[in-house]
Formats: C-alpha cells, sequence, structure tokens
C-alpha cells in the first residue's frame, strides 16, 4: 500500500492537498502537528481495501515458502516509497485490530435492561413536555425501582413530586387579608401594569377603595403614569407618583392607614445594571415591602433563570405568572418554581381586568405541562436519539 505524506500550515489546506493528489475518496490514516504547520499521512481507498483484503488472507493461508530467486526478484521490483511505508503499514493493521477488538468487546447498546428502558423511556417523555435535560436526569436518577416499566406509573411519580414540591397560594384571603406594600417588578412588557390593576380590583371588592392605594415609580416608560392613573380612576384609587428613594418613602408614611398599598415599578432586561438601584429603592424603607416578580409563560427555561436570578435579591415573597394564554407549555415555569423554590401567587391569562386574573392551581398547571406530551412537540426525540443521549 502505498502512504503518502502531505504538510500545509493548516489542517483545512492540507485536506485540500490530500484531496487534489488522492481524489474525494482519500483516506486520512493520522494526522499531526509539526513545526509551522501539520502533517497528514493519506493513501487511496483502494489501496487501503487491497492491503487490508491481502491481510485477512495471509492471516487465513499460512504463506508460502519461497525461493531465494523469488524473494530477490520481489525485492527489486519494490520502490524505496513502499518500503518506507512497511512500518506504517504494519500500525495501521495494528490500529485496525484493536478498534475491532473494541468493537466486539463493547456491550450492544440496543440490548437494554428493563429499567434501562424505562428510564430512557421517561427521560423522552420529560424532554417532550419540555422540561430540560437537567431535570430529566434528575428524576431519572432519583426514580423509585418498584413503580415497574410501566411508563404511566413512573409520570404519575413525577407528578407527585411536582404537586409535593410546588408551592402556591392555599386561598384568595391569603394575599388579600393579609395587607401590607406589594411591589410588582420584572422585564419591561411582562405585564406588571395590567396586573396591579386586576389586584387592585379584587382589594377594592374586598376591603373598598378607601383602603387601597397605588404608587408609581415608572416614570421613563411613555405613558405609563397615565395609564395607572385611568386604572385608578376606574376603582376609585388615589395613585402617587414617586421619581426617587425620598419620595417613596415620604408617600409610603404618608399612607401608613391604607391596609394594602401595591407599587408599579419600572420594566427592566434582566442583564440591566439599573435592576441593583431599583432593589435598593424598594429595600431602603422603614416599612417592609414586599416583593412580587412577574414571570413571563412563554420565556425559555434558560431565560426565566436569568431573571430570577437577577430579581430575587431580598424579600422576593414569590411570583405572578403572566401572558399563560399565550403559552403551549408552562413545564419551563414550573421547573423554575422548583430550581428556585418560589411561591406561585396568581396566574394571569389575557387583557381583561379585572377577569383574567386567577388564583394559581398547581394541580391544573401540572396536569397543563403533561397533557403537552401528547401533541406533536418539537422536542420529542426518536429512540435512537435518546439512546445517543443516555449512553
Amino acid at each position: 500500500m502505498k502512504i503518502q505524506r502531505f504538510f500545509a500550515t493548516t489542517v483545512s489546506a492540507a485536506l485540500t492537498e490530500v484531496r487534489e493528489t488522492l481524489g474525494p475518496e482519500a483516506v486520512i490514516i493520522s494526522n499531526r502537528n509539526v513545526l509551522n504547520g501539520v502533517e497528514i499521512l493519506a493513501t487511496r481507498e483502494d489501496d487501503l481495501s487491497t492491503a487490508i483484503e491481502e491481510s485477512v488472507a495471509e492471516q487465513t493461508n499460512p504463506p508460502k515458502v519461497k525461493s531465494p530467486a523469488t524473494l530477490e526478484k520481489k525485492r527489486q521490483k519494490n520502490t524505496p516509497e513502499t518500503t518506507n511505508a512497511d512500518p506504517l503499514v504494519k500500525r495501521l493493521f495494528e490500529e485496525i485490530r484493536d478498534m475491532r477488538s473494541y468493537l466486539e468487546q463493547r456491550p450492544d447498546p440496543s440490548i437494554t435492561t428493563e429499567a434501562q428502558a424505562i428510564q430512557k423511556a421517561l427521560f423522552g417523555e420529560l424532554l417532550a413536555m419540555g422540561f430540560s435535560a437537567s431535570l430529566a436526569r434528575y428524576m431519572i436518577a432519583n426514580l423509585p425501582s418498584d413503580l415497574g416499566s410501566d411508563i404511566n406509573n413512573c409520570l404519575q411519580w413525577v407528578k407527585d413530586i411536582l404537586l409535593h414540591n410546588v408551592t402556591t397560594l392555599n386561598n384568595d384571603e391569603e394575599f388579600l387579608d393579609q395587607g401590607g406594600i406589594y411591589a410588582l417588578v420584572g422585564p419591561t412588557g411582562i405585564g406588571k401594569t395590567t396586573t396591579i390593576a386586576k389586584l387592585a380590583a379584587r382589594l377594592v371588592l374586598r376591603h373598598g377603595a378607601n383602603k387601597l392605594a397605588l404608587v408609581n415609580t415608572d416614570s421613563y416608560r411613555i405613558g405609563a403614569p397615565e395609564q395607572v392613573r385611568i386604572y385608578g380612576k376606574i376603582l376609585g384609587v388615589s395613585v402617587y407618583p414617586v421619581e426617587n428613594e425620598t419620595e417613596l418613602k415620604f408617600t409610603l408614611e404618608s399612607l401608613k392607614d391604607k391596609h394594602t398599598i401595591l407599587i408599579d415599578t419600572v420594566g427592566m432586561s434582566q442583564r440591566d445594571q439599573m435592576i441593583t438601584e431599583q432593589l435598593a429603592l424598594l429595600s431602603n424603607t422603614k416599612q417592609p415591602i414586599k416583593r412580587l416578580l412577574c414571570l413571563n409563560a412563554t420565556s425559555s427555561i434558560d431565560t426565566l433563570n436569568e431573571i430570577v436570578e437577577a430579581y430575587r435579591g431580598s424579600e422576593l415573597a414569590g411570583c405572578i405568572l403572566t401572558k399563560l394564554d399565550e403559552a403551549v407549555t408552562i413545564s419551563n415555569v414550573l421547573e423554575i418554581l422548583l430550581l428556585h423554590k418560589l411561591k406561585l401567587f396568581y396566574v394571569a391569562s389575557g387583557q381583561r381586568v379585572p377577569e383574567d386574573l386567577d388564583l394559581a392551581d398547581r394541580e391544573k398547571l401540572i396536569n397543563q405541562a403533561f397533557e403537552y406530551r401528547h401533541s406533536r412537540s418539537s422536542k420529542r426525540l426518536k429512540n435512537h436519539e435518546l439512546s445517543l443521549l443516555m449512553n
């Protein structure tokens, strides 16, 4: 077999030279970095096939004893290049034998135990629902062995885990009757102002308009103060605009007789450095301000995780889920609630005030996530793809 050496400054240049010399079917035997570039050893595919066939034939049939004249004739025919390549050919055959031995000893991935089969099935179902691979691996690692091979038993076990660990309000009274100061925080366009209007309507029905006050700190967004004032006028609730920490402290001190105060804040990207200033503004008051983080149900797990990390700070009482009507699945939100141990207060599913706001029902939300697995999920993998991920 004729093996040729190719030198070039880059791998791509060397491969181009290989293709131009030996053709598109050239076989790369080895490559290594050398001074000022790379070295590639290659041969033609036909030459390699012939050499392998000859090697197999030699192992099957003992070599015949040749006369000295025949050996001398063969020696004269050999070119220096072929003779010099013999050690390389020997090394190539050794590598092929090692690879064949490895493949023979490696277990067949298609042969799986019953436990491995159910783990693979559960992994695929959780991915199809939109849960991350991290959560899927965690569930599989803790899957009880007594559930058998029924995927429905395994899925019910996952449901029970979620039901036990996702925290929600027990009832409306837990929020409406407790009172206090609440600030809604979160990214721009997430629906904070509309959600405040929905909460305010519930509080007015419960305690009356004179027991509620609305505070607006969003003087940056065009039309934001006017939008809050309109909601306040409709509900008969006073609205107090503030622009800095001093004004906020003074306003809250003057509203001590109110049962509940709702604060509308400036929407900021989770990567905006001004979030730190906003959290400081809400933390440096005599009266404690509880923050409710608004989370967009349509956001990805990674985005939601960034948002929670940015807005967590201290005194984060819980969260409100918005845009539920626009979300295909909410497994992303459920996973974030688990990961950060957040309490879910309400879910918003539209623009109507106050109708499109409901108390969070964790069983209903979890069932919604599990129903999605029966639809045409873009994240559903085929069996052979799952085998690649699981191995």
